[in-house]
């Protein structure tokens, strides 16, 4: 994108459906924007109100599908308020002359640390360990980690956070795999250009950082773990649909998948799932050596700021 005041100047109509910092509303509304901000708004109030917008801001809402693009005669502009843009008809927006972009650059380094701190946790069981004592039982041997060093980790996905994760793993003397198919010539001192093959032949961790996508759906199942050379650990903080759960849970049972961190699941509206759904997750929770969080990997403090950053200079030299 380049630069051009004509968006700063012409006071454009600005429907936020999703929670983002304050600042991003202030300085809209200060550069003489008409930001109309509904964090509450349901798929309804959505539908009823964009007729007249021109920009819309959204996290992960709702999807934003033929029936909200019908509905949005004036839009000119989608903003996701986070890195994935897969709740977007981008193929539909595009017909309509509509922009999409993310910022998926300002919350990388919160999934660089959220990733670290998961894979940490699993290998020296951390979370098991601190259950245990706090209970009153002291079990040194039977909690007896892993180190990290040495190991090989293969990354899947290269972009914002695939890079931060590799980043923050460079310090501890581990050889990085990376695989990403749309890349090319992005080896550096401590990052190995990698194929599938190499990753699946060498890594004793693999970690997903990629877009849910139709070539990414269900991208980790039975055929692909079979094809790891050795026993690996595996982690996902990308989306939940990029790993086929009851593969997963087969790897586990198998002893081919020693472990899992998963920030993301495939449905996560816990209250909501079908009954198959339900054991699936069942099967995950009872298990001491898969490690769960709410798909809280970039949503720290820092990057709520920071998206709301990223997304007014974008919008500011949107043209």
């Amino acid at each position: 994108m380049k630069g051009n005041l004509e968006f700063v100047k012409q006071g454009m109509k600005i429907f936020i459906v999703d929670d983002v910092h304050e600042l991003l509303i202030t300085d809209l509304s200060n550069l003489g924007h008409n930001v109309l901000y509904l964090p509450n708004a349901n798929r309804t109030d959505i539908i009823r109100l964009i007729e007249e917008q021109e920009v819309l801001v959204v996290r992960t809402k709702t999807p934003i599908d033929a029936e909200v693009l019908g509905a949005a005669k004036k839009l000119k502009v989608i903003a996701r308020a986070g890195a994935g843009l897969d709740n977007i008809d981008l193929n539909l927006a595009k017909e309509m002359g509509i922009t999409c972009f993310n910022a998926g650059e300002a919350n990388s380094d919160a999934v660089g640390e959220h990733t670290l701190g998961m894979l940490l946790m699993l290998l020296n069981h951390l979370s098991r360990a601190h259950a245990q004592v706090k209970q009153g039982i002291w079990l040194r041997e039977a909690n007896r980690g892993v180190e990290l060093a040495g190991k090989t980790v293969g990354i899947i996905g290269y972009g914002n956070t695939g890079k931060a994760v590799a980043q923050k793993l460079s310090g501890f003397g581990v050889k990085i795999l990376v695989y990403d198919k749309y890349l090319r010539a992005y080896g550096s001192k401590y990052v190995v250009e990698s194929s599938w093959d190499q990753i699946a032949s060498e890594a004793d961790i693999l970690s997903f950082h990629v877009p849910l996508t139709v070539e990414t759906k269900y991208y980790l199942n039975q055929h692909l773990i079979e094809q790891f050379k050795k026993p690996f650990f595996l982690l996902n903080l990308s989306r939940g649909k990029v790993v086929k759960t009851d593969d997963l849970i087969l790897g586990l049972d198998q002893g081919k998948v020693l472990g899992c961190a998963l920030d993301v699941l495939e449905n996560e509206q816990l209250a909501e799932l079908n009954f198959e759904e339900k054991k699936r997750f069942e099967e995950l929770s009872k298990r001491e050596n898969v490690i769960l969080t709410p798909h809280i990997g970039g949503w720290t403090k820092e990057s709520y700021a920071k998206i709301s950053e990223v997304i007014l200079t974008k919008l500011l030299t949107y043209s």
